[in-house]
């Protein structure tokens, strides 16, 4: 915990068509992917999965789709993950779009990115079908087992089978060309695509391997049209050999859980949360609170002393996530120090990073045994991060330089050069770094406050200390402005659980307790409670200039 460690050996590649072959050739038994279908459990090998990309490939360019734009929109599925690893293995472009955006943003990308067919879900194609794109698009189904993706596959193996190598044998363009189009969350009629190459994916990969051991069985329950999940997700299993279990929807996770019994899992906040007040509230509820937290004091105490009892003494806990998670790797977004520290607590290492799509998108990473919560720990080997412009307190905007980092937006080369200079991607994100060369992130350069008396405040420290009171679900920290437009005074919007409400007064004496410690000009002044949770974003962020 105190002293940083050897990088783990990794293996590196240039392309990710030899990365899945690797696999195909050493592990070719390995289950690679498991899912519900009905009622039945599917298994699908490394070498299924490598023959049904061969297969639906070789379709898909005797149909002229090669050096074309690919897109891809629906929820989670194998045959989501077949059409995404066939596009990175030819020289065709992948764009994953949302599938919580609405029609006519939906229809925004698909024109921006120039996409020349697009496989949906079954729900999108009327919409897609009917839609005045401003070039030709082919719609196919990712549902249709008689005119859909699935006769691709079977078409493509009759072709290949008789001997077309076209699409196995392609010369692959160089891996700094662009391999993908990532849309930002909040896309509308001027969406920003993030250009990924080949190259930027695979360095994130390989790099984001070097500092954290991340195999075994994965539990996938992020959106595929995230990066996170497609790079850090998907990608990593492949590079491990690892079986990949897909999660259907939000409401089958617990379910999952049991079913797959998964060593791993790649979240977000949101889910640690989640996982971290049901496990409290079932404890609460069975009157156990005292017990647990005295069992905590022992089991910390005899791990000092080198013995290990939490997967004994926490085991009812344990089986609720199948008796087999040794591994929560948390990205996307802040979150509470205390959460990690309860999932260590109780034997599960809860990891947490930073990352942003445009550095495809690891940036920085704890490591199993040099962990700290309150940072997002330290860089990636494959680049170089640096605070610019740092103030006494060595707070600055994070501005990273290496193989992850973007190529540009698409078709944007002003929105490009905002944020690209000499090689530096300027995140947008302020930090520090502490004496062990951790990240601290202190708040987005955006929702920067800067008071009348000149100083500068990050709503999300305030946020944090607010977080941490049992009863707040949610909190926005904001400041109004006077007459004249200065910012003055502080407020917090706080929604709380409604299963445990506070009166208002309640609520400003426990946040006034919270940020006693803090100096009095980042003390709230006003507090308004929210009878509702706040509006988010399709990645689950607070819309926040919405309430400020």
């Amino acid at each position: 915990m105190n002293k940083n460690y050897p990088l783990y050996t990794v293996e590196h590649f240039k392309t990710i068509r030899d990365m899945l072959k690797k696999q195909v050739a050493e592990n070719k038994d390995t289950v690679a992917y498991k899912y519900e279908e009905g009622k039945d459990v599917r298994e699908v090998t490394y070498r299924e999965f490598y023959d049904e990309v061969l297969f639906f490939g070789t379709a898909l360019t005797e149909m002229g789709y090669s050096h074309k734009h690919i897109a891809c929109i629906g929820h989670n599925s194998y045959r989501w993950i077949l059409v995404y690893m066939t596009a990175l293995l030819s020289n065709n472009v992948f764009i994953p779009i949302d599938k919580d955006l609405p029609g006519t943003d939906i229809i925004n990308v698909i024109n921006h990115s120039e996409a020349d067919i697009v496989f949906c879900d079954a729900k999108y194609e009327e919409t897609l079908e009917s839609a005045d794109f401003e070039k030709s698009v082919k719609v196919v189904s990712l549902d249709d087992e008689e005119n859909g993706l699935l006769s691709l596959i079977n078409a493509g193996k009759t072709t290949f089978e008789k001997g077309d190598r076209r699409y196995l044998e392609t010369e692959l363009n160089p891996p700094e060309d662009m391999k993908m189009i990532l849309y930002t969350s909040g896309t509308t009629g001027n969406p920003k695509g993030v250009m990924l190459s080949e190259k930027n994916m695979l360095a994130c990969v390989c790099s984001g391997l070097e500092i954290a051991d991340v195999s075994g069985i994965a539990l996938s329950v992020l959106p595929y049209h995230h990066s996170y999940e497609l790079v850090g997700g998907l990608l990593m299993a492949v590079h491990e050999g690892s079986t990949v279990c897909i999660n259907k929807s939000l409401k089958s996770v617990t379910k999952s859980l049991l079913l797959f019994k998964p060593t791993y899992m790649m979240i977000v906040p949101a889910f640690a949360e989640l996982f971290y007040d049901r496990i409290w509230a079932n404890i609460r509820k069975k009157g156990k609170e005292k017990q647990f937290k005295i069992l905590l004091g022992v089991s910390r105490t005899l791990l000092k002393m080198g013995v290990d009892k939490r997967r004994q003494f926490f085991g009812e806990i344990h089986a609720v996530f199948g008796g087999r998670m040794e591994k929560l790797i948390c990205g996307g977004a802040p979150l509470r120090p205390e959460i990690a520290y309860f999932f260590d607590d109780i034997g599960i290492s809860l990891q947490t990073g930073y990352g942003i799509t445009e550095c495809s998108p690891l940036v920085t990473g704890n490591r199993e045994h040099f962990d700290n919560p309150k940072t997002v720990g330290v860089t990636l080997p494959c680049n170089e991060v640096r605070i610019d412009a740092p103030d006494n307190d060595g707070i600055g905007e994070i501005k990273v330089k290496g193989d992850s980092v973007m190529i540009g937006y698409f078709k944007e080369p002003e929105k490009t050069a905002e944020v690209l200079k000499n090689g530096w991607f300027y995140t947008g994100d302020y930090g520090k770094f502490t004496e062990k060369r951790q990240l601290i992130i202190t708040g987005r350069k955006k929702n920067l406050i800067v008071l009348t008396n000149g100083k500068n405040i990050f709503p999300e420290e305030i946020e944090e200390y607010i977080s941490a009171i049992p009863e707040v679900k949610e909190v926005i920290v904001f400041s109004k402005k006077d007459a004249d437009g200065y910012q003055k005074n502080l407020t917090a919007r706080v929604y709380v659980n409604p299963d445990t409400p506070l009166s208002l007064e309640e609520l400003r004496e426990k946040i006034s307790l919270s940020l006693s410690k803090l100096p009095k000009y980042k003390q709230v002044q006003e507090i308004v409670l929210e009878k509702e949770a706040f509006e988010k974003t399709t990645t689950n962020k607070i819309k926040r200039q919405k309430y400020v």
